[in-house]
């Protein structure tokens, strides 16, 4: 038996709709000029009163993010899957199915239906039931209100509660509404929010999930069965609902565009009879859902956008804010991903090492002059699923492997630093043709206590391959056969705190702890830095080359090729930050030098060897340039590689365990894999000269003569006893 407290709410309940009631049938029975006046009057009034959200619709949208080509798409992000879409890219017959729907007499109208509002209190009131009597514009009035992000979570709650002032505020909104706004705004806008079940908002997100096409293509029974929908979207959905109960709903909408004039019985009897054929489409949701296979591999560079993301002013004051944005700003984000390239990378890292691999060879591909990140690759799934037992990172992991940050401080990449030696000496006043003696072995100043290479509390490093490094060597033929004592010699001349300064230039970013605090601290002593000790990534390293690729201009890394707000407008952000750290011609001479590793000659005709010697035949003659790198007992395996267009560089190593080398023997896989990648990069281009260095640079290139044989050794006589005397004898006279 209810209670007395239950039974009194109910009739307070009946006796305040029966006042609105009588309200709205007095109001319908009013001369029709009357009532427009009335209602007019009431709006203007009202629409200075509507909420900001209401005048200026902030709905949450889906961002895209495309490949620089503006078609591939790399993911979405969102929280609420949605998407606006113009009115006239919505087929006729589906805006035609959603009035009919809704709102058979939406175009009559001034935004409230008496008559329909009338029938649907009475019905209520008499037999309990639910009928909601609200116009399109109402629907679309609470809609708005309930997704309004300035809103409080209280507020958006109150949009949909079930009360007479609830109701009384919508019909205000919604009158003052159609006064300023147009039938078809409002319908846009309604298509544009209205959900449809199954995580879908809006007509383009509802589309795509239940039958993987755009608006414009929907047909007459699709576009039934998605009108259908609103009125219970989880009850009448056939994706996660029930087929039959959203079949009956679209044979009632099909009858209902019947009664609109819209249809006639044939046609909508022909519709009724097709089969529902869905194709049930998961919108891709943030990185971890980016394509990921052997030819895209796209999450770490969506990873590495993201990052960026969250650093831009232009999107919000803090990181919350700026990760709103993106989840709900709808934007269309065109990166620098290039698709082909990426491509590449991704086959060449994983024809390295396969996913299951505890080495990794990750890579990256920037474009000289504008600091473009056209490829981010790694032998790992951007992906929180979880890992077989003993292996932390692999196959899956969301660490940034490519580009580092988040406590990966990156890898050490070997002789490829001494790059940045051979530009410090040139810009201090050295020329290509400084010569130094090298030795096998070189005493330092700097003092060492432990490991192989100490001589006499002094660090003397070695060179890898005496025979062939070992001798009179100038900066082309230092690089090109990447001799370790006429670099460490080189630096001793220039200054290791100038070294790491350069390096710095042009854009290494020391992660790690020690190598940061040395670089502050100590770096005039730290005397292994050229041998490239420091931890850096292959997205540092590509940039770092891409400058002297530049002819000395440095670019800030950028993913974005640009940010284009719903509105069409575009956001002031990922345009170049370039600035020049280099004179053009001190970059213009090392490049010089940088050709005889990769097996091609210098402009002054001095390469006699070099450690990439493939790279010339891959390239097949392009002019390139580059530099290979091991570090201590082959832990890591390196190589860049750059042309005037593009700058790759790979990384072999083990994220996990730097104590795991991966061996010499692989960095032949690595230097082919960078010079594929740099391949795809310039194919179908112009082929691009290097411009040679002014003679102030090259000094004089004159190899001195090899010393002469030496005479041979003639073991000087014995003096004869007799001898001897006679000379007494004279000494004596």
């Amino acid at each position: 038996m209810p209670s007395s407290r239950t039974t009194l709410s109910r009739l307070v309940t009946v006796l305040l709709t029966g006042v609105l009631v009588g309200l709205v049938v007095a109001v319908a029975a009013l001369p029709g000029n009357l009532l427009l006046g009335i209602a007019a009057k009431s709006a203007v009034g009202a629409y200075a009163d509507l909420p900001d959200s209401l005048r200026t619709p902030a709905t949450p949208q889906r961002s895209y993010l495309y490949a620089n080509d503006g078609e591939t798409l790399i993911t979405t992000f969102y929280d609420v899957n949605r998407s606006d879409v113009p009115l006239a890219e919505i087929a006729p017959v589906m805006r035609q199915a959603i009035v009919a729907a809704e709102d058979r007499r939406f175009y009559d109208h001034g935004g409230v239906d008496l008559r329909g509002l009338a029938r649907a209190l009475v019905a209520n009131v008499t037999d309990g039931g639910t009928q909601g009597g609200s116009t399109l514009t109402m629907q679309y009035v609470r809609n708005v209100l309930k997704n309004d992000p300035n809103l409080t979570a209280e507020e958006r709650q109150a949009a949909t509660d079930q009360t007479v002032g609830r109701k009384l505020q919508e019909i205000r909104y919604a009158s003052a509404l159609e006064q300023r706004l147009g039938k078809d705004e409002i319908l846009n806008g309604y298509l544009n929010i209205a959900y449809f079940g199954s995580g879908a908002y809006g007509i383009a997100a509802a589309s795509q999930r239940y039958f993987a096409k755009s608006p414009a293509e929907l047909t007459l029974a699709e576009s039934a069965l998605l009108a259908g929908l609103v009125q219970s979207p989880d009850e009448y959905s056939p994706i996660d609902g029930d087929t039959e109960a959203a079949l009956t709903r679209r044979a009632y909408v099909l009858d209902s565009m019947v009664a609109t004039g819209d249809l006639t019985p044939a046609q909508a009897e022909q519709a009724k009879a097709e089969e529902l054929t869905l194709k049930p489409t998961a919108q891709a949701n943030g990185c971890t859902a980016a394509p990921d296979g052997s030819d895209t591999g796209y999450g770490f560079f969506c990873d590495y956008l993201r990052g960026w993301w969250l650093t831009q002013p232009a999107f919000g004051d803090t990181v919350e804010e700026r990760e709103q944005a993106l989840r709900r700003g709808g934007y269309r984000v065109v990166t620098t991903l290039d698709p082909e390239i990426q491509a590449t990378a991704q086959r060449q890292a994983t024809d390295v090492y396969d996913y299951d691999n505890k080495r990794a060879l990750p890579i990256a591909a920037v474009e000289p002059g504008t600091g473009k990140v056209l490829a981010m690759a790694v032998n790992r799934h951007y992906s929180v699923a979880a890992n077989p037992d003993g292996q932390d990172n692999h196959p899956n992991t969301v660490n940034q492997l490519v580009a580092g940050g988040g406590g990966v401080e990156g890898y050490q990449a070997g002789s490829t630093f001494k790059l940045f030696t051979m530009l410090a000496a040139l810009e201090n006043g050295r020329t290509l043709s400084t010569g130094f003696d090298a030795p096998s072995r070189l005493p330092t100043r700097y003092p060492a206590d432990s490991g192989d290479a100490v001589c006499d509390g002094r660090w003397c490093p070695a060179n890898s391959n005496p025979s062939w490094m070992d001798g009179y060597r100038m900066m082309w033929d230092g690089f090109g056969r990447s001799v370790n004592t006429y670099f460490v010699w080189l630096a001793e001349q220039v200054g290791q705190d100038k070294v790491v300064e350069m390096a710095q230039r042009l854009g290494i970013t020391f992660r790690s702890t020690a190598d940061a605090n040395f670089a502050e601290n100590n770096a005039a002593d730290w005397g292994s830095f050229t041998l490239g000790v420091a931890a850096t990534t292959p997205l540092d390293l590509a940039n770092a080359y891409a400058t002297v690729a530049a002819e000395g201009t440095y670019c800030a890394p950028t993913p974005v090729e640009s940010v284009t707000a719903p509105d069409g407008t575009r956001v002031p952000v990922g345009d170049p930050s370039c600035r020049r750290v280099l004179d053009a011609d001190v970059a213009r001479a090392a490049t010089d030098a940088a050709r005889c590793p990769v097996g091609q000659q210098s402009a002054f005709g001095q390469c006699n060897g070099g450690t990439a010697t493939a790279v010339n035949r891959i390239l097949d003659g392009r002019p390139v340039a580059g530099k290979t790198g091991s570090s201590e007992q082959a832990a890591t395996e390196s190589f860049v590689g750059f042309t005037p267009q593009v700058a790759v560089a790979g990384i072999a190593a083990n994220p996990d365990d730097p104590g795991d080398y991966v061996g010499a023997a692989v960095q032949a896989r690595v230097i082919t894999g960078v010079a594929e990648v740099i391949s795809t990069a310039v194919d179908g281009r112009e082929v691009r000269q290097f411009t040679a260095p002014s003679r102030d640079l090259v000094g004089n290139p004159t190899r001195p003569a090899p010393p002469p044989p030496p005479a041979p050794t003639v073991e000087p006589q014995r003096p004869e006893p007799a001898d001897i005397l006679r000379w007494l004898q004279g000494r004596r006279g």
